[in-house]
């Protein structure tokens, strides 16, 4: 039987009709807006979500039969408040994961419960794009809502509750929520008691290849798909996306490139980063756990050099010409290793792992009248690569060795980055067939939730092959000198960052 994966995404629903075997037969991707009302904040209204979603099974159907479709698996984007109340009928809009007006109610959730404590319980500090401070925002800020509340809610569940009536969560998702006790895999009734919240409010949260409800008559319907096939309880996007990567061992590794960088590791026990630095969720393999590293300029700080500085690559582009990004790369494997001392410090935006600081900021260090643009192209895919080993060296310390590291993303293009990446890492790194991210990990774990195959890892061996490796080359010796120097920036920094943005 086909499955079908959707991933509710910050700007679209990503749809896909998948196979037995794993091809992809289908994708749809109606996209949709989100609001930025005021600064800090971002807001969705779910209605849209389910908007794009009809629109996305419908098209998946054109020329397939609903009695071929076994199962639906779910994921999306991960920590996003959405509040019901006692009808089913959504309070105000979403909250996501990417606002962060709950600064000050971070800090009082980790006065009352105690950082320690909540790092032991949760696996993580209390961020303001988690969902509890949002709840604490609400009760705040908008009393009215928080005294009507009935349902709490991630995303994904909020569609899975119109695709059946039924209110289920799944771990990985839940581990985002700074409300699950992450290493038993339940709701912390210690947490919940500590806020005088409701356990009530929280949906059932099961693991992620789980049956855990089934399409509901008025929504076939509507749809187009029979009443009662199975809805898988799915995953998180960042879990899904690793399922999707074959990331389901330990010792398997992947790094994401793109706006942002992302390095997951599976576990096969729980463990926590002492400081909190790197993120540690359960994964959507059942009894799994998967340690999480986040930089939020990767990808993101090439994009922002080439915006800023090749004007002269991008207008030829625009004539017919090479990708300027293409250009770039090319102009970087012209300098050696170690770009002639010019580090680049990727912290455009602030960093999160592994220095949680919003006032962090980039910077060329070592600048001199010989370096160019090729100097400085090279540079900035240098320091987005030391600082995604930051979170390798910090998964290594914790007994987490990678036997080989996936590369995903927009950035795994260039041949350059990937050899670049090899070397810093000290690791092979490969690439693989699966393209379609999260939606496609849905789909896998659909599968395996309607037992048309045995288990994740089964699966994953069957749909997803290698199609590339890079081996670590003779420039091992200077990266790790270099980034010798690259971890040592930050610290000398750091006080600096804090008074200019004071300042400024």
């Amino acid at each position: 039987m086909n499955t079908i994966g959707l991933d509710i995404g910050t700007s679209s629903v990503k749809a896909l009709l998948v196979s037995p075997n794993g091809e992809v037969l289908k994708v749809s991707c109606p996209e949709y807006p989100f609001q930025t009302p005021k600064p800090l904040w971002a807001e969705t209204n779910p209605s849209v979500w389910w908007e794009a979603t009809l629109i996305a099974i419908k098209e998946l159907l054109e020329g397939n039969k609903p009695d071929s479709i076994g199962g639906i698996g779910l994921t999306g984007q991960m920590h996003g408040l959405v509040l019901l109340d006692a009808k089913g009928a959504v309070l105000r809009p979403c909250i996501m994961w990417n606002d962060q007006r709950s600064f000050a109610e971070c800090d009082e959730m980790t006065s009352i419960i105690g950082k320690e404590e909540i790092l032991r319980i949760t696996g993580n500090p209390v961020l303001a794009g988690f969902t509890a401070p949002k709840i604490l925002w609400v009760k705040k800020n908008e009393p009215e809502v928080f005294a009507k509340i009935d349902k709490v809610l991630l995303p994904k569940d909020y569609i899975r509750y119109k695709l059946t009536g039924e209110l289920f969560t799944d771990v990985s998702d839940a581990s985002g929520m700074s409300l699950l006790n992450v290493g038993k895999r339940e709701w912390s009734q210690e947490i919940l008691d500590a806020l005088d919240w409701k356990r009530e409010w929280l949906a059932e949260v099961t693991e992620s290849t789980e049956v855990s409800s089934k399409l509901s008559s008025s929504t076939a319907e509507i749809t187009g798909l029979l009443a009662g096939t199975p809805v898988v309880a799915g995953g998180g996007d960042c879990a899904a996306q690793a399922v999707g990567s074959s990331i389901v061992e330990e010792g398997k590794v992947s790094v994401t490139l793109g706006t942002s960088g992302v390095v997951f590791a599976q576990s096969d026990e729980y463990r926590v980063e002492p400081q909190g630095k790197l993120h540690s969720f359960c994964h959507a393999v059942p009894g799994k756990w998967h340690m999480m590293g986040v930089m939020l300029s990767a990808a993101g700080s090439f994009q922002w050099f080439k915006n800023q500085f090749a004007h002269k690559e991008s207008q030829i582009e625009k004539e017919g010409g090479s990708n300027a990004y293409d250009q770039l790369t090319d102009q970087a494997s012209t300098i050696k290793p170690g770009s002639e001392g010019c580090l680049f410090m990727p912290y455009l935006s602030g960093e999160r792992t592994p220095h949680p600081d919003p006032h962090a900021r980039g910077a060329f260090i070592g600048l001199s009248l010989r370096h160019g643009i090729e100097h400085m192209a090279r540079s900035v895919l240098e320091g987005v690569s030391f600082g995604l080993n930051d979170s390798l060296t910090l998964m290594r310390g914790l007994g987490i060795n990678p036997s080989n590291v996936i590369l995903t993303g927009g950035g795994t293009r260039s041949n350059v980055w990937k050899q670049m990446l090899s070397d810093i890492f000290e690791s092979e790194c490969s690439l693989v067939n699966a393209k379609e991210g999260a939606a496609y990990g849905a789909a896998l774990l659909a599968a395996v939730g309607i037992k048309t195959k045995d288990s994740v890892e089964k699966a994953s061996s069957e749909w997803i092959q290698e199609t590339e490796r890079v081996s670590p080359g003779k420039d091992v010796r200077i990266y790790r000198q270099m980034y010798t120097h690259y971890q040592k920036l930050y610290p000398s920094l750091k006080e600096h960052f804090s008074s200019i943005a004071e300042i400024t």
